[in-house]
Formats: structure tokens, C-alpha cells, sequence
């Protein structure tokens, strides 16, 4: 049941660490990941032919406390333009607070919630689909997403690949998975991010640490990417 998995979700998200200072970007290597990420979502966007930020409608599923929505703003998109849904009353409040009400926020699970055919050219997810457990769900809401994609739009979606060992509230998303839930879309991957356990030690020694080791491919967890829909 839908219910069920978004009160896991509830749950998962209540035992973690609030204010986790190693998201904070004060922490080198934090800052590290956000940069090359930033790098790596405009250098995908031009390469899918999306430049025009400001005409383009995004909407991300999980906008939590705002952070991904503020930073797409600096990036050039719209406020009047950028939407989020979020399932927690918490994190749906701490953005409200944050951001213009240019940007519409909603309380509510996406799963539930008509998020509109064909509305908007973007649907951002980033590192929601690793807390979702339940293979159904996900796959319910994979196909919500996808219905909201206007046709020549796309999902963009950053997330981690692999199981934490240490965190039974997470699982990785392979690309072969990815590719399950989005059977339709034209797909265009890049793998970014250092190992986050490997990168903060290496960051605090010395920030061009993280650069030099995130060179080798294999030490990657993460995956941005663009699933286009014709």
C-alpha cells in the first residue's frame, strides 16, 4: 500500500540526524560535492539541449527543505517556474520559509497527489527514490513522474548506485534499475561524486585530494542523469 511506504518514509527520515554537520558547507568536502555536481547538471542540460533555464518549468518530487530549488535559482531557472511536493510537514515548512511564493511548494505524497500530465519540462529527483524500500512504490512513483514530463522534457535525477552497509534506511539505484522504472525514456548518465566515506577524510587532509581520486571512475556512488521523453 502506498500508506505504508510513506509512513516508512516518515519514519526513516525521523531517525536521521537533524542538522547532520556533514552536509553543511563548511565541511570541505560537502562543498567539494556540491560544486561538481552543479558542473556536472549545467554541462548535462547543454548536452540534452536544455539552456534556456529561465523558460523551463521544473518541478522536484521530495523538495524537502528547499536547498535543490534555492540552488536552481542561482543557476538561472525562474521562481515563477519551479514547483516542489514534499511529504514531510517539516522539511515542506523550513521551505516555505526559505523560498520567494514565486516557487509553489505542496504538502503531499506524489504518489497521491495529481501532479498534472504533461505540465512541466523537468522532474527533479535527487537521492528521494534511495529511501524508498519498497519496490512498488517506487515504480508508482516513477510512473507519476513520468506522466507530469512534458514530451520533449525529461526526469533529471541524482542519486546513489550502491547499498550503505551502515544504513538500512537507504538502498542504491543501479542504472539497470533506473532503466526498469523508466522503460520509455531516452536515457544519458553520467556517474559523479566521490565515495562520500572516502572523499571527507581525503577533503579535510586537502580539498585537491578529492579531485584527484574522484578522476578514477570506480570510486564514484552516484549517478546524475536525464531521461528524455520524446
Amino acid at each position: 500500500m502506498a500508506d505504508d511506504e510513506a509512513e516508512a518514509v516518515r519514519a526513516r527520515y525521523a531517525r536521521r540526524a537533524a542538522g547532520d554537520p556533514r552536509y553543511n558547507l563548511l565541511d570541505p568536502a560537502a562543498l567539494l560535492m556540491l560544486q561538481e555536481r552543479q558542473r556536472a547538471l549545467l554541462r548535462l542540460l547543454k548536452a540534452v539541449g536544455r539552456t534556456d533555464l529561465p523558460s523551463l518549468t521544473l518541478l522536484e518530487i521530495g523538495s524537502g527543505g528547499g536547498d535543490n530549488l534555492l540552488e536552481l535559482l542561482r543557476l538561472g531557472f525562474a521562481p515563477a517556474h519551479l514547483a516542489g511536493i514534499e511529504l514531510l510537514p517539516e522539511r515542506h515548512a523550513q521551505a516555505r520559509d526559505r523560498l520567494s511564493d514565486a516557487v509553489r511548494l505542496q504538502l503531499g505524497d506524489a504518489t497521491v497527489v495529481d501532479l498534472g500530465a504533461a505540465s512541466v519540462d523537468i522532474v527533479l529527483q535527487s537521492t528521494v527514490f534511495s529511501s524508498l524500500l519498497d519496490s512498488a512504490y517506487q515504480q508508482r512513483l516513477a510512473d507519476a513522474m513520468w506522466r507530469a514530463v512534458k514530451p520533449g522534457g525529461g526526469v533529471l535525477w541524482y542519486d546513489f548506485t550502491m547499498d550503505n552497509p551502515r544504513n538500512p534506511d537507504v538502498r542504491g539505484v543501479p542504472l539497470a534499475r533506473l532503466r526498469a522504472l523508466f522503460p520509455a525514456a531516452r536515457l544519458t548518465a553520467r556517474r559523479i561524486t566521490l565515495a562520500p566515506p572516502l572523499a571527507r577524510p581525503l577533503a579535510r587532509l586537502h580539498p585537491g585530494l578529492y579531485t584527484l581520486c574522484n578522476a578514477l571512475p570506480w570510486l564514484r556512488t552516484h549517478v546524475l542523469a536525464w531521461l528524455g521523453k520524446d
